[in-house]
């Protein structure tokens, strides 16, 4: 369809909107078919065949030969991944939860100057903040430990102020106020009124987060160096460098593009359990 209807019934070329569409539908779709279709091929098929086209079937002799590398190492790697993770995404949902409620209900002395700094905070990149971190870390030696990775995720100025904005828009005060005029205290008034109807801020605070963690690269490099600490990011990382290093006797592309691919699951599943949070209506149980 090129022609469609605006607001007001004139008629509206799509043409280039659907254009653009579909040049970043390409954009995203290619890569991944890319990491699909080359973690089924063998080391030689990787190297010799076509990119984008099947070869013969290897994926689960790959997986086979994944979780076996090293002393099953990239197991371990999954597994801190996972821990950095899902207790990232927790604590940092948690206090993004409180902080942004705080801000959006409670009237207190510094509020609009600690807003300001909420906003400045996001506008500093992620990496700029690793060095100092470790310098802190260093001095509690917490450097080299799973903390290292952790505590630095826990901090989300993003999901504060997203919570914030949702809670002044979707929490009315009006509710919050028949509680209190009920004597319900503001720790129940949060838990089981506004926690309720701030469920989709919520779910995607988690999910950036959990995101944002999985993926960190740049963070765990600079604060771990045994490798049984290492998350996916850095220990496929290291691979990828030794199988360059190693081009002429020991390869291991197919290892790392089927690990890369393994990686890639967690992330959608939680995607496709979680989604329908965000479907829900915001004031489902608030009422209960």
């Amino acid at each position: 369809m090129t022609v469609g209807r605006a607001n007001d019934g004139t008629r509206v070329d799509t043409r280039l909107p659907h254009l653009l569409m579909g040049v970043g539908i390409l954009y995203f779709l290619v890569p991944l078919l890319w990491v699909v279709i080359a973690a089924t091929k063998s080391q030689p098929d990787l190297l010799d065949s076509p990119a984008l086209w099947f070869a013969e079937f290897n994926l689960f002799e790959n997986i086979g030969l994944l979780f076996r590398e090293d002393d099953g190492v990239y197991g371990r790697w999954l597994v801190n991944t996972a821990l950095y993770s899902g207790l990232s995404a927790l604590g940092a949902t948690a206090l993004a939860a409180a902080a942004g409620y705080g801000l959006a209900r409670f009237q207190f002395v510094g509020k609009r100057l600690f807003e300001t700094a909420l906003l400045g905070m996001i506008m500093v990149p992620a990496t700029a903040l690793v060095l100092p971190t470790y310098l802190i870390l260093s001095e509690v030696e917490l450097v080299d430990t799973m903390w290292a990775v952790i505590l630095p995720s826990l901090l989300s100025p993003f999901g504060a102020y997203l919570v914030r904005v949702y809670v002044a828009e979707s929490v009315p005060v009006e509710l919050i106020d028949a509680a209190r005029i009920d004597r319900a205290g503001e720790l129940r008034i949060f838990w089981q009124i506004a926690l309720p109807m701030m469920r989709p801020a919520i779910v995607t605070v988690f999910l950036f987060t959990l995101v944002a963690t999985w993926n960190n690269y740049f963070l765990p490099l600079v604060m771990l160096s045994d490798a049984d600490l290492y998350p996916l990011t850095v220990g496929l990382t290291t691979w990828f460098n030794t199988a360059q290093q190693e081009a002429g006797t020991r390869m291991l592309f197919n290892l790392v593009v089927t690990g890369s691919l393994l990686a890639i699951v967690p992330l959608i599943v939680a995607f496709v359990l979680l989604q329908r949070f965000w479907r829900s209506g915001a004031a489902a149980g608030a009422l209960k």
